[in-house]
């Protein structure tokens, strides 16, 4: 029996360009969110507490800070479990900090989203 190449083994979790494309949409969708928040804050007129909430208050404002705090938070997610997966070698290590970083992520995004719906 012939075998042409080379037997190849894969290692790591080879999530690749599903996770490549989803970094550079959530870092697109933070640069969109950034650029609509200093549009906001550099209209003339002070600049205090009335007119955070002002800004917040907003429907259309809160949807799109929501979706900013689910991209910042799966953003977050993907470079963590690759940062993990590529200098945490002992697989339980690497488990328990996976666990963390997820309890830790979404403890600040439903914080987050508290604060939003509460203005």
């Amino acid at each position: 029996m012939t075998t042409f190449g080379s037997k190849r083994i894969v290692t790591g979790a080879s999530y690749g360009l599903r996770d490549w494309l989803a970094q550079r949409v959530t870092a697109l969708l933070m640069a969109l969110f950034t650029i609509v928040l200093l549009v906001q804050v550099l209209l003339p007129g002070p600049l205090g507490y009335d007119r955070w909430a002002g800004i917040f208050s907003q429907q259309w404002m809160k949807v799109v800070t929501f979706a900013l705090i689910i991209s910042l938070a799966y953003h977050a997610w993907v470079g963590m479990r690759d940062i993990w997966m590529d200098y945490v070698k002992p697989v339980g290590v690497r488990l328990a900090l996976h666990i963390f970083t997820l309890v830790w992520l979404v403890g600040c995004a439903g914080w987050a989203i508290q604060v939003l719906w509460r203005l």
